[in-house]
Order: C-alpha cells, then structure tokens, then sequence
C-alpha cells in the first residue's frame, strides 16, 4: 500500500498452531480490511488431530473454498500480479486460473517444500502416491512465472525440481527488528511470573510443537539437565499437535515451565527472558523447511543452540551466532546448553552477533525492497 500497490488477500481463518478456529473467525465467506489491504476469509475444515489423510482434506478444503473469490477479484479487479503461498501447494493452480482470466503474471513462494517433508516425515507413504505427487508438483513449479523460497539450499532444490534459474529467486522471511529488541533477560515479567530467579539461566523454546520440529528430545533434554544442573530453567512456549505428549512426558519435572502462545505486544520480552533458544529440528525437514522463528531468537540478541546437520541451511544461519549439534540427540544438546550457562561472555558474544545478523540478512525492509523491484522489473516485461 505505502509503496503504491492495492492488495487483496484471499486467505483461511486463524487456526495455527492450535489447529483450531476462534469463534469470532467462523462466518463462513467473509470480507474486512486491515491496514488498507482488502482481506477476504474463506472457511475451511481444520482437523482437531491432523493426520496424513486429514491435512490433505485440510489443504484441498481451502482451495476449493478460494476458488470463487480469486476468480471474482481476477474479473473484478484485473491484477497485475497473482501470488499464491505454498504450503499449501493445492492452491496454486487456482491462483494459475485466476491469473490467465485476467492476463497476470504469477508468483508462486515456497515456505515449506511440503510434499517432500509430508513423505520424509511419514505423514504420508508410499513410492507410487510419492512419484505422482512430486510429478504433480514439478508440473505447477514449471507453470509460474516467478518462484520464490526462503534459503540458498531450498534454491538449490527449486532448480533440481525443474524450475529454470532464471525464473527462481531467494525471499527470505523477514523479521521486524524495530519490534523485537533485545532487552535484559533477568528481570522481565515473565521471570516474575513463573518464579525463576533472576539467577536462573533460562532455555527457551517457542513456537509451533508438531511433528517436522522434533520437540520430543527436549523431554529427555529436560530430564538430562535436571539430573546434571539446578541452573537451567526451559520454558516450553506454544500451542500445537504435540504439546499434550511433550506436557505428559515432562510431568514431575521442576526444570520446565509452560506457556502458551503470547501476543505480539509480549513477544520481544519473551524472547528476551532466554538466555539461549532451543531450536530442535528433525533431521529429514532440513532444507525443506528453514523455521520461521529462526528470525526472532536472532533478532533478540540471544545464542542459539540449533539441532541441524553439516552443510544445511540451518545450520549456515546459526554458525557464529550459536551451537549447532546433532539433530535427535538429546545429550549434545544439553553439553551445548551447560556449556553456554555457564559462560556469560560467550553467549553476551554470539547473542550480539546474532542481532548483526537479524539486522544484515533478515530486515524487513530491506527483503520486502527487493521483491517489489523484482516484481516492477517483472511488469515492464
């Protein structure tokens, strides 16, 4: 809007990460506006317990459900540029009807290569059903205009799935660093809140809890560090599939506090409460997925201690602003985790570094400058 485009959005309810739809989003079809964006919802089936089969009825839900309002705002508002967002990927052939209505170019943005994790990660199976979908997928990549993704490696995958170079760009997700900030860990509400000391060192893990994040090693991460410190506190933060397992397989632990999801105007003190963030991650999404939240632990000035193999994008990003360990084991994590608890300097050195990081290869406005450029170099042609 500020920099002279009109956008229209056709997207689902709020449902993640809880997997559930707040009562005051199910209106069925409906329209408002935020911020001069003109937002169309569309209603979708949301499964309480996400399986292999109810995700894809999940994702299919919602591109049946947006296939009138795309195809009423081509006719109606003649865009110039038809973006869709994967996942889902079931999506984007609508987006490739609403665009050859009206005459647009299309964008397609990779966030999660969701075909390959949702095979990789056992939510689905099977050789043939895996060659049909994988064919299904490189045929939509073939037919956009503009492909996007967030990380070098997922780049890299793009042109071995058949999209040609030039047509292939790196989008980073972007974070705000105006918004998060880094402020002192030992005394923030939080802190307060739960009863930590402000001698306590903190490992914070927040975000999603489902599957492609590997959440189960911090229980036994937790239970290691009980037996092996009284130092370090965790605070488990989220809402997801596998919170209720990670809850039951924590009880009676005195080192662990959980929180549920916090709003955005409470999101840089929470970050801010860690001393160190825990970003496991299992090894078969790596360079299919790059975690969103990677943005925020470095935007706060805090090290990372981030479970990822040699050579994945992962752990390019967290290398010199953190510890990298071997993804799925518990007693790597917890030595990286004792090992920065009890060196104030070291973390004070990789959380600073981390900020430069968020400020040099994450900003927002630096990220959302290039793709407009590309995108008003792509109109002219």
């Amino acid at each position: 809007m500020r920099r002279g485009y009109s956008v229209s959005v056709v997207t689902a309810p709020p449902y993640y990460p809880a997997w559930q739809v707040p009562a005051e989003y199910r209106k069925g079809w409906w329209t408002s506006d935020l911020n001069g964006v003109e937002v169309h919802r569309v209603p979708i089936f949301v499964p309480p317990n996400p399986t292999g089969l109810t995700r894809l009825l999940h994702l299919l839900s919602f591109s049946l459900a947006s296939f009138l309002p795309c195809v009423s705002l081509a006719v109606r508002s003649r865009p110039q540029h038809v973006i869709s967002v994967a996942p889902s990927l079931l999506s984007a052939p609508v987006a490739l009807l609403a665009a050859k209505i009206c005459g647009a170019r299309t964008w397609l943005h990779i966030q999660d290569f969701e075909v390959d994790a949702a095979f990789e990660l056992g939510m689905l199976q099977g050789a043939a059903p895996r060659r049909l979908a994988l064919g299904l997928e490189r045929a939509i990549l073939r037919s956009f205009d503009r492909v996007s993704t967030i990380s070098g490696n997922m780049l890299k995958l793009l042109s071995r799935k058949g999209v040609e170079p030039g047509a292939a760009i790196e989008l980073r997700n972007w974070v705000d660093i105006d918004t998060i900030v880094p402020l002192p860990s030992s005394n923030t509400a939080f802190r307060k809140e739960l009863g930590l000391a402000e001698s306590d060192i903190v490992a914070l893990y927040s975000g999603n809890m489902a599957a492609k994040q590997g959440l189960e090693v911090l229980a036994e991460v937790a239970t290691l560090l009980e037996k092996e410190t009284r130092s370090v506190k965790l605070i488990l933060c989220g809402r997801g599939p596998l919170r209720n397992e990670l809850f039951v397989r924590c009880k009676g632990l005195s080192n662990v506090h959980f929180l549920d999801l916090q709003p955005l105007e409470r999101l840089s003190e929470l970050l801010s409460t860690a001393d160190i963030h825990l970003l496991p991650q299992r090894p078969e999404a790596a360079d299919l997925v790059l975690p969103s939240k990677l943005t925020g632990m470095l935007a706060s000035g805090r090290p990372i201690v981030a479970m990822a193999n040699e050579g994945t994008a992962l752990a390019d990003e967290v290398d010199g602003c953190g510890v990298v360990v071997r993804p799925s084991d518990a007693a790597d994590m917890v030595s990286a985790i004792k090992a920065l608890s009890v060196d104030a300097a070291l973390r004070s050195n990789l959380g600073k570094e981390a900020r430069k990081r968020a400020e040099s290869r994450w900003q927002k406005r630096n990220i959302i400058d290039r793709f407009v450029q590309d995108m008003s170099s792509s109109t002219a042609l």
